[in-house]
């Protein structure tokens, strides 16, 4: 929970050994979190709602792993060693991609931003109004691939159903 002058943030995420991720529990607390929220007549703003994650492609991850978690002092997410997380949980989280070839032409670092399913359509516009582009849209709308004026890219995905 994060307060603020200008609001309350209340994330849900389970960490342990062998898990990082959302649960059904997660949703059922989120629904009465915001009932009780209502009930105070506060009022929700999912636009605000956002999941950064800075994706890194590696010909070889066990040589580059070890250096970003030592540099950031990260720990190993739950189930893995191919992604990283701040164990106090402020910072973004790390991940990597095995790459066959070094890229020539692209960047081989990007941000992914994930957010509400119903704010993802939002986000891509503003985006495309401020000079980007769509790089892939295949699987949109769960994952839309943008870049800024210089071709720098950011993945843009959803979390969790469209609201009914």
């Amino acid at each position: 929970m994060d307060l603020r002058p200008g609001g309350v943030l209340v994330r849900l995420v389970t960490v342990t050994d062998d898990y990082y991720g959302l649960t059904e529990r997660h949703l059922e607390l989120a629904r009465r979190v915001s009932a009780l929220a209502r009930a105070h007549g506060l009022t929700a703003d999912p636009s605000g709602m956002r999941t950064v994650q800075v994706t890194l492609d590696a010909l070889v991850l066990p040589e580059v792993v070890p250096f970003w978690r030592a540099v950031l002092g990260y720990e190993d997410r739950a189930g893995g060693d191919e992604d990283l997380i701040d164990p106090l949980r402020r910072g973004a989280a790390f991940s990597f991609q095995r790459t066959g070839t070094p890229r020539s032409g692209r960047n081989r670092i990007h941000v992914d931003v994930w957010g509400p399913h119903d704010e993802a359509g939002a986000r891509i516009a503003a985006a495309l109004a401020a000079g980007g582009r769509i790089v892939n849209d295949a699987d949109a709308p769960s994952n839309v691939v943008l870049a800024d004026p210089e071709g720098d890219e950011v993945c843009v995905g959803v979390a969790g159903p469209p609201e009914a």
